[in-house]
């Protein structure tokens, strides 16, 4: 079950001070929301674990091939422009986008990955993963997957899109046009 704690009007933690409460806590997944609370997540249990492994192998491996941007694990932390920071359990940006900004390895990504992905475990609030569906594409995420366990179903969200398309028990899913010739397939993972 995910922890949130409204800190305000005590505390307001600037972006440095996140960044370093993050490094000193590194057995913690901290995320921060647009208002400023702090979200605690809990590990995840075992299957999660291996399936979120799974998802980001195959998408580093078309990523390798492919070349044309970067894969992040769900440690990595991506600050949204003038909003929350964010950890999803897989991301991909465009390696242009990267290059483009002057960064030091020692701050969290101050931009909004090209494609994102939740994967629903046991504990996690469904609303609470929707809406934060809802708040990647405001933005910038242009292709997002919500990959339900319990129902058996993916939620996609779509740049330029208000509404989400639900998918029950897909075969595979396509990159569509944001990671091009990417096919995850899904056999053995519901």
């Amino acid at each position: 079950m995910t922890l949130l704690f409204d800190l305000h009007p005590v505390l307001d933690l600037t972006d440095e001070q996140f960044f370093k409460l993050c490094q000193n806590n590194r057995d913690l997944r901290l995320e921060r929301t647009a208002k400023g609370e702090l979200m605690i997540m809990p590990p995840t249990d075992w299957t999660s674990g291996s399936r979120n492994a799974r998802l980001t192998q195959r998408l580093m491996n078309w990523s390798d091939t492919d070349g044309t941007g970067v894969v992040f694990a769900p440690s990595t932390g991506f600050k949204f422009p003038n909003g929350p920071t964010r950890s999803p359990n897989a991301a991909w940006v465009l390696r242009s986008r990267i290059e483009a900004l002057n960064l030091t390895s020692e701050q969290f990504l101050p931009l909004a990955p090209d494609f994102v992905v939740e994967l629903r475990s046991a504990t996690d609030d469904l609303d609470l993963l929707r809406t934060k569906m809802i708040e990647y594409l405001k933005y910038g995420v242009r292709l997002g997957w919500l990959i339900n366990f319990a129902d058996q179903q993916v939620e996609i969200v779509r740049k330029g899109q208000s509404s989400i398309e639900r998918l029950k028990d897909p075969v595979r899913l396509s990159g569509e046009d944001v990671l091009i010739g990417f096919v995850f397939h899904l056999s053995g993972f519901f």
